[in-house]
């Protein structure tokens, strides 16, 4: 028994100086040591130059939440950089990437693990130089080409942020502009009324657009060129917000801003720089009382790229429009479409009182990817079924979507569901145009009633047709149908714009329900609601009429009602900045049962082409009828030849349908709001 311990004792013994051998050496197992050594010491990570990252969490490009970043780098988005006499971090987004929360804009940002109280002492610092905005936007949108690089931002309520400091760069430029935006708590539970008060620090505000896509400003002469440096300090107390910024060569700046007494209370507070930039897209919305008093607030600090490639016809002041390469990371990197900013130094403090925020990120996290059916956008969704542009029906329309023709979308205010149709598609039976459209469940007479409203707006119509043929470049978005007989609409609202014209029109038509079995001689009357009726067409294929002056552009809000109440149709429009409009048409005695009745316009319009019928004496009554509504794309491929009011010969691409939205051969239009239901009496006057 002792022989065999003190033989491995020995063993031991004989080991431990090998190994010591082999060290002093400079042997395999130092070598080893020294590689893992060098190969940590040659990183050097964010958290090494900015030591506060323990107190964060990092929101990625690609919508990612990266957790705290301490040790952690991404060398896409989040890594350290030598500019020959110090490190920097690099926070870098593209244009187009997945983003985080309800944004339509990509982020590489950092968001405070905790929340806090605007009653209690924080401080937010950075040092800073942006290196690089997208060179691809739309000057009059006001958030081209522009970068957030530090934030306070609500972790409850409505989520709206109090402070965004911006940096923005005209493409040409060599100086760019520093503001710093304050943004509403909006009153109330909508939150679509929300809005931003601009405050210029050196250059101009965000208020400052060009007159058309490529119209820049003036260069700032007092403004802050890519790289050039500059500090920022954000300290909220009892309160009260304080900022200061500093660059050298340039006026120190200071603000302050009460965060828990509001301003804006009033549409009378309401500062011109809104009612200039906000209020004709809608953003007109009032301000709680006790602001962001009761909410907790976070610091955020990296680079929020304000450019994104959302069409500006969605929101005119936050969708630009730019380049994204269909979200490919390294074109747009390469060709100058991202934001990037350098930060040499920051602090934060927070106070003992802050509490977790973890509530924001797991609400947050993930949700640009997570599934919002437009049933949860409208729910109104289970008195339907649909028709998609390629022929697919749709029984049961709750907790469905399709991503090319039926799902739900973000303006950058809120969520809307959009309906969407090429020019050629797979159509339903006895109709020459595609659509994406929801089918009443229900079936009730003009007697019984029942009643449809719609607050919407068109994105697109077809760029191609043909100028002489009524129906080109529009699509209905509201209908009441026949069931029955020969299957005729009483109603179909229309929005119809025709190319190079900025404002478009919205009209109705009344379509009859033809006397006899021959449907033939149908034809439509039409009514002007804003702008012109459907009757009005160019001399050639490339001639238009003279754009409406009283129009509504593409991305423009209006809505309507459809009411049919003991068999009198009551239609009205309305939209801000636009005259309501009401019409009354009896839908069971007709006003067109003999030759001499048919009106003017109809005698213009369809009696050439061989429609001329009159229409049964007791119109539509006791017929089964149902409403429609969505996109029902006007725009086909048939020759004017075989029909001039309903063949505009646009361009199909043999129905290729991703070559026409490549092209601009569909319709698309965006619902945020409707209701079905019984009817009611009209409003008296």
């Amino acid at each position: 028994m002792n022989f065999k311990i003190t033989k491995l004792l020995l063993s031991l013994f004989l080991m431990a100086g090998l190994a010591f051998l082999l060290s002093s050496c400079g042997g395999e197992a130092q070598g080893t040591q020294s590689t893992k050594t060098e190969s940590k010491s040659d990183t050097v990570y964010p958290s090494n130059v900015i030591p506060f990252y323990d107190k964060f969490k990092l929101i990625l490009g690609d919508g990612s939440n990266a957790g705290t970043p301490t040790d952690f780098e991404n060398k896409d988005y989040f890594y350290t950089t030598n500019d020959g006499t110090q490190d920097w971090v690099v926070y870098k987004t593209p244009n187009g990437g997945n983003t985080h929360g309800t944004s339509n804009n990509t982020r590489t940002e950092l968001g405070q693990s905790k929340k806090w109280s605007a009653m209690t002492h924080n401080k937010l610092t950075g040092t800073c130089k942006v290196m690089n905005v997208s060179t691809t936007g739309n000057a009059t949108v006001a958030a081209s080409y522009s970068v957030v690089i530090g934030q306070i931002h609500s972790a409850d309520g409505h989520e709206n942020e109090p402070f965004k400091l911006y940096y923005k760069k005209f493409p040409g430029h060599k100086k760019g502009s520093v503001f710093w935006n304050y943004e509403i708590n909006t009153k109330g539970d909508d939150n679509s009324g929300r809005w931003d008060y601009s405050y210029p620090i050196w250059g101009y505000d965000f208020s400052i657009i060009g007159k058309d896509k490529n119209d820049f400003p003036a260069e700032p002469k007092d403004g802050i060129e890519l790289g050039e440096e500059m500090t920022y300090e954000v300290e909220v107390k009892d309160g009260m917000m304080n900022l200061k910024f500093m660059s050298e060569g340039h006026e120190t700046k200071t603000f302050t801003k009460n965060l828990i007494k509001s301003e804006y209370t009033t549409k009378a507070d309401m500062p011109q720089q809104v009612k200039d930039l906000f209020v004709p897209i809608g953003q007109d919305g009032v301000e709680r009382e006790n602001a962001y008093s009761e909410e907790g607030l976070f610091f955020k600090q990296g680079s929020y790229n304000q450019t994104n490639g959302v069409d500006p016809a969605a929101n005119r002041v936050w969708c630009a429009g730019a380049e994204t390469h269909g979200g490919d990371l390294k074109k747009q990197y390469a060709d100058g479409n991202y934001a990037e900013v350098w930060f040499k130094s920051a602090t934060v403090q927070v106070s003992d009182k802050a509490i977790s925020n973890d509530g924001y990120f797991a609400a947050n996290d993930g949700l640009a990817n997570k599934t919002v059916y437009p049933n949860e956008v409208i729910p109104f969704m289970d008195k339907f079924k649909m028709l998609l542009a390629d022929g697919t029906n749709v029984d049961d329309v709750v907790k469905y979507e399709n991503k090319d023709f039926f799902y739900s979308v973000i303006d950058g205010t809120q969520r809307w569901v959009a309906y969407k149709a090429p020019n050629s598609g797979v159509t339903s039976k006895n109709s020459s145009n595609t659509r994406t459209e929801l089918h009443e469940k229900r079936e009730w007479t003009p007697e019984q009633g029942g009643k449809l409203t719609g607050t919407c707006k068109v994105m697109h119509v077809s760029t191609t047709g043909d100028g002489r043929v009524a129906a080109s470049y529009s699509t209905v978005i509201g209908q009441i149908h026949s069931g029955e007989g020969h299957e005729n609409e009483p109603c179909k609202i229309f929005y119809k714009k025709f190319p190079g014209h900025t404002k478009g029109s919205v009209f109705w038509n009344y379509e009859i329900n033809t006397a006899g079995d021959d449907n033939g001689g149908r034809w439509d009357y039409s009514y002007p609601v804003w702008g012109h009726d459907f009757s009005v067409v160019g001399s050639s294929p490339t001639d238009f009429p003279v754009e409406p002056k009283d129009g509504i552009a593409l991305g423009e809000e209006f809505s309507y009602e459809i009411n049919v109440h003991k068999g009198i149709m009551y239609v009205t429009f309305m939209s801000k900045g636009h005259e309501p409009k009401t019409f009354t048409k009896n839908l069971i005695q007709s006003e067109y049962a003999t030759k001499a009745d048919i009106p003017m316009q109809t005698q213009k319009l369809f009696v050439p082409i061989g429609q001329d019928g009159v229409e049964r004496k007791i119109a539509y009554s006791g017929e089964l009828i149902y409403f429609k509504q969505g996109a029902y794309n006007q725009a086909n491929g048939k020759a004017p030849e075989k029909n001039m009011v309903w063949c505009p010969g646009a361009e199909t691409h043999g129905g290729d349908i991703a070559k026409q939205y490549e092209t601009g051969n569909y319709t698309e239009v965006w619902f945020k709001d409707s209701t079905i239901g019984k009817s009611s009496p009209p409003k008296k006057n």
